[in-house]
């Protein structure tokens, strides 16, 4: 046990054999109660001096691992608690998973690594040693500029360098905004349902609850916002989350109304405003009022999660409190990924990597829709037109979704279904047209480039009063999955239905394909 210790250097000797005993207790080796020899045996045995060993006992003695008593000799100490080892990973992922079609995440192989090292190279060569000091808790002035410059020529924000937060993703930016609502006097925030399951959890750890308000045809619905009296709202205008409605022009222009008439905040949450397919992204709904919207982003989709790097601009009465508690909670984002990340946007790096991707996801939501025309023919899909996922409404003859569920976990396959973003969730395809045109809707298969679906299917397939919803509704992700990787992993799927499909075939005597026609919408 000891033995490696003593063949350190002479001069490392001494504190190696202390941390052997040291890991020997921790570990059990040496369990409490045990005596151990004398110094001078011990020293014998090691063939070390004697004043080694008892330096070692009595640095140990001294921090509580051993215990010792004139004439009593020296024992292990029964106060010594061994720590659990390893390192566990929580990070969100689907171990054992064939395939994951959970969304959320981008292509990570896409990070551009090359020209982000050279970045980084530069940067370190001509970064002054000041710049390692603690940071503006508002982010360093060259990022905060750089994005505020990114932000108005590509978003249409009115984005002041000064009022421009650097957080940690937009999960700190909701949880700052939260705890500075929560100090002026709110103890809810309405969210958008069905929304991102992340608000209610991230508002809950800034002490507020939600109101969770339905969606329309044209986004976030007005009147049960007027009346659900809350002053804050979260929306994500440019392209809803998970429906893919882009709000109308009039729907935005009633909810700004609505701020300044009840002096409200509205958070827009732009998770993935720069990835639109079919026309040039809809502008931010902060660049009209930036008085009353707080504007939240990140790089989370466009380079990598890991970065964690957002940003948050909010109205001049909310600023001051968010750069303070920004302060406390963390003193201000890692000044070296802030000095990268703005020279890589003032180079042109970013829009490089955004044109990269936006070519990349394109080809993977054709892909996606091809997949699902061809292995499961009537499902409905929508939200096509922007974004890193799809919500594709399988018909009834592959439900019940539960059962769907079960088969599909079964065969491996990782899926998140449309209930689980909220309670108004599973009628979110059955209020009509909403979305089309906005959201970009079609029968699975009919989606090609520049298209987007538009003008095919719709979504009025609800369920008539009486009858039982089979339907399967999912928010597909096909971001993180090359194309070929999509269509095997739709095969797999429909691979796991088969068995079932096959049963209802014998049961009634005819294809499971006869009689059911692919919804219109008409």
């Amino acid at each position: 046990m000891l033995l490696p210790a003593v063949a350190a250097p002479a001069r490392q000797r001494g504190r190696a054999l202390q941390s052997a005993l040291r890991e020997a207790v921790r570990s059990g080796r040496l369990a409490a109660g045990t005596r151990l020899p004398s110094s001078r045996e011990l020293a014998a045995d090691l063939g070390v001096s004697r004043g080694l060993v008892t330096e070692a006992y009595e640095q140990l003695v001294a921090e509580s691992y051993l215990r010792s008593g004139r004439g009593a000799g020296t024992w292990v100490s029964g106060g010594v608690r061994a720590a659990a080892r390893g390192a566990r990973d929580l990070a969100p992922r689907a171990p054992g998973a064939r395939v994951d079609f959970r969304p959320g995440t981008p292509d990570l192989s896409l990070f551009p690594r090359a020209a982000w090292a050279a970045t980084q190279r530069a940067v370190l060569d001509r970064l002054p040693h000041s710049a390692l000091g603690y940071p503006d808790p508002r982010g360093l002035p060259e990022l905060r500029e750089a994005v505020a410059a990114l932000l108005t020529r590509r978003r249409g924000v009115v984005a002041d360098p000064e009022r421009l937060v650097v957080c940690s993703g937009v999960a700190q930016a909701t949880t700052l905004l939260g705890f500075v609502l929560r100090d002026q006097g709110l103890s809810t925030v309405g969210v958008e349902d069905p929304g991102s399951p992340e608000h209610a959890s991230l508002f809950a750890s800034a002490g507020l609850g939600v109101v969770r308000l339905p969606l329309d045809d044209e986004g976030l619905a007005v009147e049960p916002l007027l009346s659900s009296g809350v002053r804050a709202v979260v929306t994500t205008p440019a392209h809803q989350f998970p429906t893919g409605i882009a709000y109308s022009a009039k729907r935005r222009s009633r909810l700004l109304d609505w701020a300044r008439s009840n002096d409200g905040v509205i958070m827009e949450d732009d998770y993935d405003g720069d990835f639109r397919y079919d026309r040039a992204p809809v502008g931010a709904l902060q660049g009209l009022d930036p008085e009353h919207v707080a504007y939240t982003g990140s790089v989370s989709k466009s380079l990598a999660p890991g970065l964690r790097l957002g940003w948050l601009i909010a109205p001049a009465s909310l600023t001051e409190g968010i750069v303070a508690r920004k302060r406390t909670m963390d003193l201000g984002n890692p000044a070296i990924d802030q000095a990268v990340l703005a020279d890589f946007i003032a180079r042109g790096g970013y829009d490089r990597q955004l044109r990269r991707c936006q070519r990349a996801y394109r080809e993977r939501r054709d892909a996606m829709v091809g997949a699902l025309g061809e292995h499961f023919p009537g499902t409905e899909v929508s939200g096509i037109a922007a974004g890193l996922h799809i919500i594709a409404r399988l018909p009834g003859r592959y439900g019940p979704e539960t059962r769907f569920l079960e088969r599909a976990a079964g065969a491996g396959i990782a899926l998140r279904p449309l209930r689980d973003c909220g309670t108004t969730g599973a009628d979110a395809l059955g209020r009509g047209t909403a979305g089309t045109g906005a959201a970009g809707r079609g029968t699975a298969g009919t989606a090609g480039p520049g298209t987007a679906g538009a003008g095919v299917a719709g979504p009025g397939t609800a369920a008539t009063a009486g009858t039982v919803d089979r339907a399967v509704r999912l928010v597909l992700g096909y971001a993180h999955l090359t194309p070929a990787e999509i269509r095997r992993g739709v095969g797999l799927l429909a691979d796991s239905q088969r068995a079932a499909q096959a049963g209802v075939r014998d049961r009634s005597g005819c294809s499971p394909g006869v009689g059911v026609a692919a919804a219109t919408g008409h």
